[in-house]
């Protein structure tokens, strides 16, 4: 995963400031459930807000661990709300749609 530029940071921080969350974190953790649904998300949306209703006492793991088990970028976590950004991928020329 490569690092994004600051300037992109900052867009996306800035983006993130209107979203609501699309994703919701509960007591049962990160569940295969979950991560498909944040898959979802971030395919459709690209920047997804998750927020973090139960085991907030590891917020900063369990942001840690959807960002890499989702394959996104961490750009923010504040409270119990994480963002994640991941771009959606250029579909090949030729291809189907």
């Amino acid at each position: 995963m490569y690092d994004l530029p600051n300037p992109e940071l900052r867009r996306l921080k800035a983006a993130a400031q209107r979203l609501e969350p699309v994703v919701r974190l509960g007591k049962r953790g990160v569940t295969a459930e979950l991560l498909a649904a944040l898959d979802a998300a971030l395919l459709e949306h690209e920047l997804v807000k998750v927020k973090l209703e139960a085991m907030q006492d590891q917020k900063r793991a369990l942001a840690r661990e959807l960002a890499e088990r989702s394959g996104s970028h961490l750009v923010m976590q504040v409270g119990h709300v994480v963002v994640l950004f991941r771009r959606r991928p250029v579909p090949e020329a030729g291809a189907a749609p």
